[in-house]
């Protein structure tokens, strides 16, 4: 996904109207990690578990399971465009780039 269309797909989960997505008023989730916390505040306690899986995927990727105990550290230092991915992800919204 572009990061304009992540953008937008975490608006409209948010509840964001078209008149600010269309006049681009809506926050910089991907570098905002302010926006990305308000957004995870819309999840469920279910979406919470599933969002927590697709972040520690995405901050441990580069390291080997040996490490894996670096992973608190890497959830509680994602970027915003991490987080925002694993938003999408968790919302069903992420779509793979072709």
């Amino acid at each position: 996904m572009t990061q304009e269309e992540q953008r937008v797909a975490i608006a409209e989960a948010c509840g964001e109207d078209s008149d600010s997505i269309v006049r681009e008023l809506i926050p910089d989730y991907l570098n905002d990690l302010n926006a990305m916390h308000e957004a995870e505040k819309m999840l469920t306690q279910d979406q919470l578990i599933d969002y927590s899986r697709h972040l520690g995927k995405l901050v441990t990727i580069h390291l080997p399971a040996s490490r894996a105990a670096w992973m608190d550290f890497k959830l509680i230092n994602s970027t915003a465009s991490q987080r925002a991915e694993a938003f999408l992800r968790t919302i069903g919204k992420w779509k793979e780039c072709k």
